[in-house]
């Protein structure tokens, strides 16, 4: 098997609308498209027929190929899971950004959980670098890195 890229990462929401307000006022994402239904393939792609699978896609921007899938399972919702990022299976997704402190800041504002403050990468291949946690709506840990100098 050779793999070309990565297409999208997918989380599944309990508010589709909170998501939605969330990624696309709060974290400034574009709304690309909302989509889903009942339709057959779902089931099968899912696992679980006659699935009411709603789902709205962001870019960060137009240039990118990456994509956020949110899904909320409208007809087969189930209990959240556990959110610390030492559990297997839980994962995080990172951005890019500028400056570190004035985008923990507006998040900070805006009301956001924040798990740290940004705090200096030294050790590793991002080493030199700014990261800080947070967490959407759901609980989701997304991290936004602002890269060393020259990085």
């Amino acid at each position: 098997m050779k793999m070309q890229s990565v297409h999208h990462t997918g989380f599944t929401v309990s508010d589709l609308e909170r998501s939605i307000a969330f990624y696309r006022d709060v974290l400034d994402m574009k709304l690309v498209r909302r989509q889903g239904g009942t339709y057959e393939y779902l089931g099968k792609v899912t696992g679980f027929p006659g699935i009411d699978l709603q789902i709205a896609i962001f870019k960060v921007s137009e240039h990118q190929d990456h994509i956020l899938e949110l899904l909320q399972y409208v007809s087969h919702p189930g209990e959240p899971t556990p959110r610390e990022t030492n559990r297997p299976g839980n994962g995080h997704l990172a951005f890019i950004v500028d400056d570190a402190r004035s985008a923990y800041q507006e998040l900070r504002d805006a009301g956001v959980e924040m798990v740290n403050e940004p705090t200096e990468v030294t050790a590793g291949i991002n080493a030199g670098s700014k990261a800080f946690y947070f967490r959407d709506p759901d609980g989701f840990t997304l991290e936004m890195i602002q890269r060393r100098p020259g990085g």
